[in-house]
């Protein structure tokens, strides 16, 4: 939000310096982000003089180029080669002296320097209307009143204002400092914690009437819950023309485009009391009546930017008698707008229901400054006040005559918020004691008043329009920003409790698999929990009817709550992989959310997804993809650190993806992992192929063993190795022999490797050739040869009688 500060300046009388008011809003929790200079006229002018031109002769070497010599109050007047075809001696003109900064249209800076055109030199420029930024007029150059005295800066001669703009960083709950009237109540009330006393001046009203009865519009609310409030007039025999250059200064210098006197009328109102209003063309307001209710569902309305917009039943409309104008509180009508032709407006003040705002601001993406303050809650009490305080500004500006009384429909009047404050509570959540009269003068200074006091505490009202100040908390917070959170002193002596938790808590296993996935080149993703509907289509493991909807969602795309991890995580690759960053390997904890009946249910989840190469490009290792079995490893390790390791695979149900694993313990799926479909990851034009784990980590957290670890020594004596090769069946797999290893000899064999694969050439058919390592210690003594011999020899038996195995 923007705030200039000499706008500020007339409702608090200040002369500080914008860096220390600065200060003051950050410490009363309005934070100034930034302060910026503002020019009414880009560049302030400097450099620009008033010259008198003395002599005009015609340039002896260019037909239209005329030689003048200028007069800008210095000894020797300079001479200037001017191609405008009105320059003509004895005028007074704007002269831009060497090194002076112009600005183009498109706010371009260039430098005037001293040069020769056709032979003859140069020593500045006479300025045209738009050189300087003062308009448009390019047709000669600018002639200034006679009477001025050559050599007057021209920033004194036009006026030039100079601000500073605070860029204040709103939080969503100050809805009563989305106005410079606003901000400077909150100044006023540092000011005044501070021993600075300081009047808030507020514009006056007291010359509003009604000049006539002329131009009577009736007004109808059908919908009073989602208009508590509304006011309207009418002014008539007003002239829509440009506004007076100091109203435009004050909207250019808060980034706001002047478009007329009227609607610029309307937005200074806005921005300087906090009150949104809106201007009819009165002619087209048909029957001349304003209704304010909703339409049926399905009603088309086109908005000021030309959409032909859907209404939904619940869109708070303003109607005349035939159509609708308006979306209540949002944005206006095509065909009932401000225009040069009109003559007499409607004016419109209201207060609108919030929720009613932001559902229709949202539902149409669309944000205006409007809707913007009605979504955050107004000051109701402050409507009939902007509406004449806008019809004033509007005839002093516009001209005309108010032409009815002021239409105020408020059948129930909005109380203030009753609040108990207990002196107890204050120093609890404070940490020290604030007197009571000081609690009780900035209490005053927010307009909260002071309705009875006691021993405890004191019973307050708070204004409506505090909609962030609603309980005791939040009166004691109000207490402390004016107060001063610099002003509490701090405790040389600090306490903190230390608790105990256990080694297995969700955030401990969480981080303690984050550093193990990192140390293996794996980088954190955190996706959007909402997502598009459309995925649902691309799987079967999931029902449409099981989707969390959002009731407002931002758009259609993030309009339900993830069901799948996998998702996310291939838009997150997608990106990546457009932008030419092919090798990725990625983890997410997560959650999933599912709509079962009437009951909804979080999973959590901890994702893996890889594609592209282990690792980047190197001369002195050979890249290597990213596969299944390094998926598979990548798994193990992280059920093995957790401490889980009596598992059982089968294949996945999951039908995401072409082939994969799913390992099981105690009957719950702990993962399901695998190579990812083609048709899903072409979906998301993604050509490598991805590898996907899905860990249920719910279940896993369950099932972490709570044991406690046991320590024991380094072995003292050396481990020995011995290796087979040995010819089995196709159909044997690695797992039959290692487990049969470990059946054979349970105590000394520690290990077992499989380290080569061979099948083809010099085999029989149906035969591959495992080469197996074999890790054989006793911790107690040294082995020797027959102890090993003899476990070989059982190996060996066993091997050939059990899975049909020959020694080669």
């Amino acid at each position: 939000m923007k705030i200039s500060y000499n706008w500020l300046k007339q409702f608090i009388k200040i002369d500080w310096d914008s860096q220390k008011t600065g200060e003051l809003l950050t410490d009363l929790g309005l934070e100034v982000e930034g302060i910026t200079a503002f020019e009414s006229v880009k560049g302030g002018l400097k450099g620009i003089v008033v010259g008198e031109v003395l002599t005009c002769v015609k340039h002896p070497n260019a037909d239209k180029l005329k030689l003048t010599t200028v007069n800008i109050g210095t000894e020797t007047p300079l001479q200037i080669v001017c191609g405008a075809p009105n320059v003509a001696a004895g005028q007074k003109v704007p002269v831009a002296t060497i090194g002076t900064t112009l600005y183009t249209q498109e706010g371009e800076a260039w430098t005037i320097k001293k040069g020769k055109i056709r032979g003859e030199e140069s020593h500045g420029m006479i300025c045209a209307e738009d050189e300087l930024g003062l308009g448009k007029g390019h047709d000669g150059i600018m002639v200034l009143d006679n009477s001025l005295v050559p050599g007057t800066p021209c920033a004194k001669v036009f006026k030039i204002e100079h601000d500073e703009v605070f860029e204040i960083g709103l939080t969503p709950n100050r809805a009563d400092a989305m106005s410079h009237f606003g901000v400077a109540r909150d100044l006023k009330a540092g000011l005044k914690q501070r021993d600075i006393q300081k009047e808030l001046i507020t514009p006056s009203v007291s010359n509003f009437t009604v000049e006539n009865r002329s131009l009577k519009i009736d007004v109808a609310v059908e919908k009073s819950e989602l208009a508590p409030r509304y006011c309207g007039l009418t002014i008539s025999n007003l002239i829509v023309q440009p506004s007076p250059d100091w109203l435009k200064n004050r909207l250019k210098a808060i980034g706001i485009t002047p478009k007329n006197n009227i609607v610029d009328a309307t937005n200074y109102v806005l921005h300087e009391l906090g009150q949104p209003l809106h201007a009819f063309d009165a002619a087209k307001i048909k029957g001349q009546k304003i209704i304010v209710k909703t339409l049926p569902k399905g009603s088309k309305f086109t908005t000021l930017d030309g959409l032909e917009r859907e209404l939904h039943e619940e869109d708070l409309m303003i109607c005349d008698a035939e159509k609708p104008l308006c979306i209540a509180g949002v944005f206006g009508g095509e065909n009932s707008g401000v225009t040069e032709y009109t003559t007499s407006i409607f004016l419109e003040s209201a207060y609108f229901n919030p929720v009613s705002v932001r559902k229709t601001a949202k539902r149409h993406a669309l944000s205006t400054d409007a809707s913007f303050r009605f979504e955050r809650g107004i000051d109701i009490n402050n409507v009939e006040y902007s509406l004449m305080r806008a019809a004033l500004l509007i005839k002093e500006i516009a001209g005309g005559d108010i032409t009815s009384d002021v239409a105020d429909f408020y059948p129930k009047k909005k109380d203030d918020y009753q609040v108990f404050l207990t002196y107890d509570k204050i120093n609890k959540l404070i940490g020290q004691e604030i007197p009571e009269d000081t609690i009780k003068s900035i209490m005053a200074s927010l307009d909260i008043k002071v309705k009875n006091v006691s021993e405890s505490g004191m019973g307050l009202a708070i204004p409506f329009y505090r909609v962030d100040v609603q309980r005791e908390v939040d009166v004691i917070e109000e207490i402390l920003r004016v107060f001063g959170y610099n002003n509490i002193n701090s405790k040389e002596k600090l306490n903190a409790s230390i608790a105990s938790t256990s080694k297995f808590e969700d955030y401990k296993l969480q981080n303690l698999i984050g550093d193990q996935l990192s140390s293996q080149g794996f980088y954190e993703i955190l996706a959007n929990s909402l997502t598009t509907p459309d995925y649902i289509a691309l799987s079967s493991d999931h029902e449409k009817e099981e989707a969390v909807k959002i009731m407002n969602p931002l758009s259609t795309d993030l309009s339900i709550m993830r069901m799948s991890m996998l998702f996310p995580g291939l838009e997150a690759i997608s990106y990546n992989s457009n932008r030419k960053k092919q090798h990725i390997k990625f983890f997410e904890f997560g959650k999933t959310y599912h709509q079962k009946q009437t009951e909804r249910i979080e999973n959590k989840h901890l994702s893996l997804l890889l594609t592209g190469n282990k690792t980047e490009e190197n001369w002195s290792l050979p890249t290597q993809p990213c596969n299944f079995y390094f998926l598979k490893a990548t798994v193990e390790n992280i059920l093995h650190r957790l401490g889980i390791s009596d598992t059982n695979s089968l294949p996945t149900q999951s039908d995401v993806f072409s082939e994969g694993l799913s390992l099981n313990a105690q009957e719950n799926v702990l993962v399901n992992f695998g190579v990812v479909k083609k048709s899903i990851t072409k979906h998301f034009d993604i050509k490598q192929e991805v590898l996907y784990a899905d860990f249920e980590w719910s279940t896993i957290l369950k099932l972490v063993p709570s044991k406690s670890i046991q320590f024991k020594d380094i072995p003292k004596y050396p481990e020995v190795k011995r290796d087979f090769a040995l010819l089995l069946d196709n159909k044997v797999s690695f797992k039959e022999v290692h487990d049969l290893a470990f059946e054979t000899e349970k105590k000394l064999l520690k290990n077992i490797n499989l380290f080569d694969v061979y099948t083809g050439k010099n085999l029989p058919e149906g035969k591959k050739s495992y080469a197996v390592s074999f890790t054989i210690q006793d911790t107690k003594n040294t082995l020797t040869d027959k102890q090993i011999d003899k476990i070989m020899s059982k190996l060996q038996t066993n091997y050939e009688k059990k899975l049909g195995a020959e020694l080669r």
